[in-house]
């Protein structure tokens, strides 16, 4: 009798025998999206792995890393069904994508952050809309517990989201666990890593870390967010095949209570100095738009365009299905 992993398993098989050059490039595309997205502190690059219809395919990949399927070939030598096993083909467009994007794509949002915050946030906050309802339609069955498993995930998001950061010891333990959770975040949808970094007081360390080559402060963080994101995969995976439904509601909830992040209009009422003594806003109230002008009417474009944008790709995405 097969089990869900091997059928898993099987699926991935099937779908890299079928995807051809365009389909690879296609996942570079998403990648790279997923990439934009998590340069952007408060939104997630699951946010855009969700929206884009990969995100339970990016789950099962990485959660094989952890299974013995893949440690048993790898063990005995059988590379070809290690690689098989994970899904490797995915795994390096998608994450090739993502490298491409921060490389490229970093500074010029860090500019628009800087200079252009409201045009940035409303084109982003305009994404994840027009995501919640379409995400949503994924539940195949409604019900009143599975309607409070999205207020609950709704709720959790809202509150974690408006949490001031923390003052937290530099030791290795502590290190290892804000990669593990920071890793977490980054697969959560509507939850950024960059921003659970900056409630546990350790994003200007870790600023400091990189801009000074820290190597052993970035080793340590880097295996926290190793071992994080594999091992939360297995639970994801699990509840997915278990409870999908009540997952993908919980996780459309994660991307509603968001959105208080996500409003473009807002004012800063306590900062923190990063490594280069600049200020980074850590307590933002949100406001009503200052000003019915130009910036306001082009901010409320480009919300139309990211729902546009999202609904045109759910479209493609069904139309390949």
């Amino acid at each position: 009798m097969q089990t869900s992993t091997d059928q898993h398993s099987n699926e991935a098989t099937d779908q890299q025998s079928r995807r051809s050059l365009k389909d690879y490039v296609g996942l570079v595309a998403r990648g790279f999206a997923m990439g934009s997205a998590d340069v952007v502190p408060g939104v997630s690059g699951g946010t855009m792995a969700f929206i884009l219809g990969i995100y339970e395919e990016l789950i099962f990949s990485i959660r094989a890393v952890g299974r013995k399927e893949f440690w048993q070939a790898l063990l005995h030598f059988r590379i070809k069904d290690a690689l098989l096993a994970i899904n490797l083909p995915f795994l390096i467009a998608v994450f090739s994508g993502i490298f491409l994007a921060v490389l490229t794509l970093a500074q010029g949002l860090e500019w628009m952050l800087t200079n252009q915050p409201v045009l940035i946030w409303s084109f982003f906050f305009g994404l994840v809309l027009a995501s919640v309802v379409t995400v949503a339609r994924r539940v195949k069955h409604w019900s009143v517990i599975v309607a409070v498993a999205l207020a609950m995930g709704a709720i959790g998001a809202f509150l974690l989201v408006g949490a001031v950061p923390a003052q937290t010891p530099n030791t290795w333990w502590f290190l290892f666990l804000s990669g593990a959770l920071a890793s977490v975040a980054m697969i959560l949808p509507g939850i950024s890593g960059a921003f659970i970094l900056l409630i546990l007081g350790k994003y200007a360390f870790v600023l400091s870390a990189v801009n000074n080559f820290d190597i052993v402060s970035i080793g340590i963080l880097a295996l926290g967010a190793a071992v994080g994101i594999v091992t939360f995969a297995q639970l994801l995976g699990y509840l997915f095949k278990q409870h999908h439904d009540l997952t993908v509601a919980v996780l459309t909830g994660f991307m509603l209570g968001s959105l208080r992040k996500l409003w473009p209009w807002k004012e800063t009422v306590e900062t923190m100095l990063d490594s280069h003594g600049e200020p980074i806003p850590i307590r933002q109230i949100n406001t009503l738009p200052p000003a019915i002008d130009a910036e306001f009417f082009i901010a409320i474009g480009l919300m139309v365009l990211g729902i546009v944008l999202v609904i045109l790709l759910d479209r493609m995405d069904h139309s390949e299905d």
